[in-house]
């Protein structure tokens, strides 16, 4: 009878486990893709580096993944913010080879096109002494706690340039 008792017990246990492990996959947030029915990648693209080749580069990996579908959000963060600047020093406005683009021309034309989300880090502005009209239309500054749920989302991807 004990033994029983211990196997009902276990066999409960075992079924709770893995109805609060799906109801917990469940109600993770993801998107739809209505026209594939499939799940949206997210990924949080982190600009930080002061390179015009590699904030090109990201930009253009960015906007590779918007066409293959991803939900993107561009975090710029340091010398990267001065991509999102009106008055953008020359190493991101100055086009490059092989198509003469420039980091902030591609970033705007991604803003354009998608829904891509581009902010800078909620530090960059006081760090500058600049306020929220220095940065091109679009261009938000990030909420910290915002930034910090994609983060720890298990379906996020985080790829930093």
């Amino acid at each position: 009878m004990k033994k029983i008792l211990t196997a009902l017990l276990a066999v409960g246990a075992t079924s709770l486990m893995v109805g609060c492990t799906a109801t917990n996959a469940m109600s993770q947030k993801t998107e739809m893709s209505p026209e594939m029915n499939t799940m949206t990648p997210s990924v949080l693209i982190n600009v930080t580096s002061s390179d015009a080749q590699v904030q090109l580069m990201s930009m253009v990996l960015t906007m590779q993944s918007v066409q293959k579908g991803a939900n993107i959000q561009v975090l710029l963060c340091g010398a990267a913010g001065d991509m999102a600047l009106r008055d953008a020093p020359d190493s991101v406005t100055t086009g490059q080879p092989p198509l003469n683009m420039s980091p902030q021309g591609l970033m705007k034309k991604i803003m354009e096109s998608s829904d891509t989300k581009v902010d800078v880090c909620a530090i960059y502005l006081p760090g500058k002494g600049l306020d929220a009209t220095a940065l091109i239309d679009g261009v938000g500054a990030a909420k910290p706690a915002d930034i910090a749920e994609l983060m720890v989302n298990k379906t996020t991807k985080v790829v930093s340039f």
